[in-house]
């Protein structure tokens, strides 16, 4: 039996781009995650509720968030960083999971919770007030450890723990 080499080599590069050109969206279409994870504590009248979130730093991180994600477990979140202080929008867009957002001002003291956030929604929820940062927490979680506005989150963003 005889082979064209040339022949054979096209063939095995066109497989290689295909395999390629696949991998590639299977990448990007991957959830972008924040690259640490940190620990936050939130100081409730039921205690103290330590969470391990990631941090939403750069454009990407922030505008992607939990996006795409399946589900979130209790206790993990991912926290975004809107320093300076400012009114905070936030959607639900390409979000499975339904989130509590806890909108949370520069001296870490929680101004306000979205509970239960409808999943999918375009539609804006407001900070309704300067914010520093956003939590997203797994939904039922605010009401599960009694977290309520004025509690007061530890964290080096707000500087403190």
């Amino acid at each position: 039996m005889n082979f064209d080499r040339k022949a054979v080599f096209a063939v095995a590069k066109g497989w290689l781009a295909a395999i390629l050109v696949i991998a590639g969206c299977a990448v990007a279409s991957a959830p972008v995650r924040a690259a640490s994870l940190q620990p936050l504590e939130i100081v409730t009248r039921n205690g103290v509720q330590v969470f391990s979130v990631e941090i939403a730093t750069t454009e990407e991180e922030k505008q992607t968030g939990l996006m795409y994600r399946k589900e979130l477990a209790d206790g993990k979140g991912m926290l975004f960083d809107f320093n300076p202080e400012q009114e905070v929008s936030m959607w639900m867009k390409n979000t499975y999971v339904s989130l509590d957002m806890i909108f949370i001002r520069a001296d870490g003291r929680i101004l306000r919770i979205a509970e239960n956030t409808e999943p999918m929604s375009t539609t804006i929820i407001s900070s309704r007030g300067p914010a520093r940062a956003v939590l997203e927490v797994v939904a039922g979680t605010a009401q599960k450890y009694g977290i309520r506005a004025g509690d007061r989150v530890g964290h080096p963003l707000f500087g403190s723990k």
